[in-house]
């Protein structure tokens, strides 16, 4: 744990003390806000809790559908506290095991603690897949802010009061290079000085479809790794989970698709 503790705080020394000389020639690099965002300035999405029901996002209000997120949700914070971390990756090792309904209901119940800010950057550039979730149809280029194009405010959206989105509507091509170029590690430290959210949830690939995800964890303090309950292969979460550790902190494994739980519960926690 040490090891990987003192590699991120080696690769973001690295990445701040070179701030001045290879920030000043990206004419493009965003400026971070002295004051901060004010959060109320986004444009605010405006989402059915009947979608999102049908989407299995059950999070966005307390309940028996929620209680197993919110027990994630406290996992999760006490550690990001502990350690004084910010950002979290989201992944799993192959598709279709259900790590962005995971992240997005963790976001929600997250942000129903209100005294928590909590922003969700969607990095699956692969296929995105937040917005069909969400049930809308808008275009929105979250990869164009960490490309240099797009301004942070001009593409990051919030639900509620404490709850940003930062979302694609389109898959981008050469996302590996997108995800581990230093102007994408240098906006994304400059969305968390502006908008100054307590938690971070980087959305990301999954790892074995390409090589995005470990080209980007070096940026995050630690990781989840979701996993489909009876379809994930040990072989591959215990592949994958060496292959996270040697990068960032693995929190641990969620099982997703878990059929073995009370009517009603649809996921399971596993550390």
């Amino acid at each position: 744990m040490d090891r990987i503790q003192n590699a991120i705080a080696k690769a973001r020394a690295s990445r701040d003390g070179s701030i001045t000389g290879h920030r000043a020639g990206k004419a493009n690099l965003p400026q971070p806000s002295k004051a901060g965002v004010d959060w109320s300035t986004l444009t605010e999405l405006r989402l059915s809790p009947t979608v999102l029901d049908d989407n299995r996002l059950v999070a966005h209000r307390s309940g028996p559908d929620s209680t197993v997120f919110d027990l994630m949700r406290i996992n999760l914070v006490r550690q990001l506290q502990e350690h004084r971390w910010t950002r979290v990756a989201i992944t799993s090792p192959g598709v279709g095991c259900g790590k962005t309904t995971v992240a997005l209901n963790l976001a929600f119940s997250l942000a129903r603690l209100t005294d928590i800010r909590v922003m969700v950057l969607e990095l699956d550039f692969r296929r995105p897949t937040m917005l069909r979730a969400f049930g809308l149809n808008r275009r929105q280029n979250f990869a164009g802010v960490l490309a240099g194009i797009e301004q942070p405010e001009d593409q990051i959206t919030r639900w509620g009061r404490n709850l940003a989105f930062g979302l694609n509507s389109a898959q981008v091509p050469n996302s590996a290079e997108l995800l581990s170029s230093d102007l994408a590690a240098d906006i994304v430290d400059v969305i968390e000085d502006s908008f100054r959210p307590d938690v971070m949830l980087f959305d990301m690939p999954p790892m074995n479809v390409g090589d995005d995800t470990l080209a980007f964890v070096d940026q995050v303090d630690c990781a989840l790794m979701i996993a489909a309950a009876e379809e994930t292969p040990i072989s591959q979460i215990q592949q994958c989970g060496k292959e996270l550790a040697a990068h960032t902190q693995v929190l641990g494994v969620v099982l997703n698709k878990c059929r073995m739980i009370a009517s009603g519960e649809n996921y399971g926690y596993d550390t």
